[in-house]
């Protein structure tokens, strides 16, 4: 995959993901999405292995549509030669990629004091739970922990109800994932003036908290309930929320302002002054008042009736039909890669758009490839595989 096979603004950008899990991938898939050169160093002995779909190891199944647009190589990660190599990569980088508990890296001999050793101008990127430091650093968790810390977690479900953690959303990728991101594109703009690179310490925690930042500003002045869906903006109020409709679908609207609540009214026929839209006391009968009457069609009859009006009205999509909205569809927001059906990059360029370059790699699919691409010789590439330092992956038929 040369660079002639990608496209967007971070053509030329040449990056080492040493594989990980959750935010460090995505955070690479933004990366090569948008044209960057980004090859996933896995460890050797994943190589040909045998995998089931469910293995999360097996970064080419079908949940591992994050992988896009990269390649991959083995190296033995245990080994004197499998750092040095890892080293060399390093050496001809801009950014590296990393996703383990604090440590791990510096345990390896891949360490920010180590690789900024050997390419002081190299932005070198670690997402962690909690951050690098602090007293819970070391400590395991997953997504739910990251957002429960950071308040996020607390601010999603029903009223009276536990907490309803999102699917990795907010701790994983929105904010982790694409908050590293950002940081990776922050600190190569800072080179520009002064030459060197730097250490990114992404913290999943602290990534998911800044979301909220307007919300801390409400809740500070009395503009925000600690218990969840009781705002008007997290299901609590009855003019922002979901309702189901005769066919078992549901529909969305959002008329925050009094112009489009008014809009809603009258496109509902119902009174839009009685009872006063803010009055919090009256929104559980509301609420039950809009369900009652958006129960009465389906979701296509009232896409009819609503789509176009002014108030804020969408329907309803899961996962399988949201791309084959006509909104969706007119924009391309969607891709076809191999049969698998997946989100475009995001944004949208004018001059220079992004593009899914490749399905995800095979474990070790790659290796030779990288490293002839990457400045090794041909002897030494055959060396390294006879040692076992790196192994290239038998193409599946």
């Amino acid at each position: 995959m040369s660079n002639s096979k990608r496209q967007g603004p971070l053509v030329g950008l040449k990056v080492v993901e040493i594989l990980s899990l959750g935010p460090g991938p995505f955070c690479a898939m933004m990366l090569a999405d948008m044209g960057a050169d980004v090859i996933q160093v896995c460890r050797a002995d994943m190589v040909d292995f045998e995998r089931s779909k469910e293995d999360p190891t097996n970064v080419a199944t079908a949940g591992f549509t994050i992988h896009r647009s990269r390649r991959s190589m083995g190296v033995d990660l245990k080994s004197p030669e499998g750092i040095e190599t890892t080293l060399r990569l390093v050496e001809n980088a801009d950014v590296l990629l990393e996703g383990y508990r604090p440590g791990v890296m510096e345990k390896l001999g891949l360490g920010p004091d180590v690789c900024l050793a050997r390419n002081p101008g190299l932005v070198y990127g670690r997402v962690s739970g909690f951050g690098q430091t602090g007293p819970l650093a070391a400590n395991p968790g997953h997504d739910i922990n990251y957002i429960a810390l950071s308040g996020l977690l607390d601010l999603v479900g029903p009223a009276g109800e536990p907490p309803s953690p999102p699917p990795g959303l907010l701790g994983d990728f929105g904010g982790a994932g694409m908050g590293l991101a950002f940081g990776v594109l922050a600190a190569l703009f800072e080179k520009k003036n002064s030459g060197l690179g730097q250490v990114i310490d992404c913290s999943m925690v602290e990534s998911s908290s800044i979301l909220a930042t307007l919300f801390h500003g409400m809740l500070q002045t009395n503009n925000y309930h600690l218990e969840h869906g009781t705002n008007s903006v997290d299901g609590g109020a009855h003019f922002y929320n979901a309702y189901q409709t005769k066919d078992g679908k549901w529909v969305s609207i959002a008329a925050v302002l009094p112009k489009f609540y008014k809009s809603m009214m009258d496109a509902l026929g119902l009174s839009p002054t009685e009872p006063r839209q803010m009055d919090e006391s009256q929104w559980p009968a509301q609420k039950q008042k809009l369900a009652e009457v958006f129960a009465q069609h389906t979701q296509a009859e009232w896409n009819e009736k609503l789509t176009g009006t002014d108030f804020c009205y969408t329907p309803v999509h899961n996962l399988a039909t949201a791309p084959e909205h006509p909104q969706n569809r007119a924009r391309d927001s969607f891709v076809d890669i191999e049969g698998m059906v997946q989100p475009a990059p995001a944004p949208k360029f004018s001059r220079t758009p992004g593009a899914v370059s490749a399905p995800p790699p095979e474990v070790g699919q790659h290796t030779a490839d990288i490293l002839a691409d990457w400045g090794f010789s041909a002897r030494e590439i055959d060396t390294l595989h006879q040692k076992g330092v790196v192994k290239t992956a038998v193409k599946s038929s």
